[in-house]
């Protein structure tokens, strides 16, 4: 008993590990899995086509009986009508059963014919949807291995940019910037020099200009009042 329980889960572990192993395959080769489920289909369709045909063989069957022993009903009421009109009375008797019996085939017959048709509209009906089916899933595959395909090139490019390096272009870059703008800062340190000392000049200037002009001023001042004490003196005397 522990045997066959240690083989079941045995078993059961290899196909879970061949369906794991067949779900990757189909992952990654799409156009099989596609393939496969197109062929399975068409198998089926193959197997409908042969069983539709042959209901509708029964139905031409019993459409061929039915058109023949309607024939035989119409030829023997004929003859029924003859049998009675002539007086052949014990002929009637046999004619009359014949008809009755061939009646009652036909009857069977126009239900089974009815059941016929409609069970081979069935599989008409059953044999198209496949059909399409099968179309629908070859412009499916045509289609979503497309995608795939496109996807694929679109991955390949991204993982190739992703892996390209350009960490050396840019560490050049940047020396190349970091010199051109220590240029432009030496120059305009020169230049800044220059302004500096034009401003420290200008502003001894402008110092020294205002020393001078205070100088003149008080000097101004002190001449209008000496001529102020002058003007006093003379009015005095006189």
């Amino acid at each position: 008993m522990a045997d066959s329980n240690f083989i079941a889960r045995l078993s059961n572990l290899w196909s879970g590990f061949v369906s794991l192993w067949i779900t990757d395959v189909e992952k990654r080769h799409p156009e099989i899995a596609y393939q496969n489920s197109i062929d399975s289909m068409i198998g089926k369709y193959d197997k409908l086509k042969s069983a539709t045909a042959a209901i509708i063989r029964r139905r031409q069957d019993i459409e061929t009986r039915l058109g023949r022993e309607e024939a035989d009903l119409a030829s023997i009421s004929r003859d029924l009508e003859t049998a009675v009109a002539t007086g052949q009375d014990d002929l009637a008797v046999v004619l009359i059963q014949k008809k009755n019996a061939l009646t009652a085939s036909v009857a069977t017959l126009k239900a089974d014919s009815d059941i016929a048709t409609r069970d081979a509209e069935d599989a008409k009906s059953s044999l198209l949807q496949v059909k399409g089916e099968i179309d629908k899933l070859k412009a499916e595959k045509d289609r979503m291995l497309a995608q795939m395909q496109s996807a694929q090139a679109r991955i390949k490019i991204n993982d190739q940019l992703e892996g390209l390096s350009v960490d050396a272009e840019v560490r050049a870059l940047e020396n190349v910037r970091d010199h051109i703008k220590n240029t432009v800062a030496q120059a305009n340190l020169g230049k800044e020099l220059r302004e500096s000392d034009l401003d420290v000049r200008l502003a001894q200037l402008r110092q020294s200009s205002g020393a001078v002009t205070a100088r003149q001023e008080l000097e101004e001042m002190k001449r209008a009042k000496a001529a102020q004490a002058a003007a006093n003196s003379t009015g005095k005397s006189m």
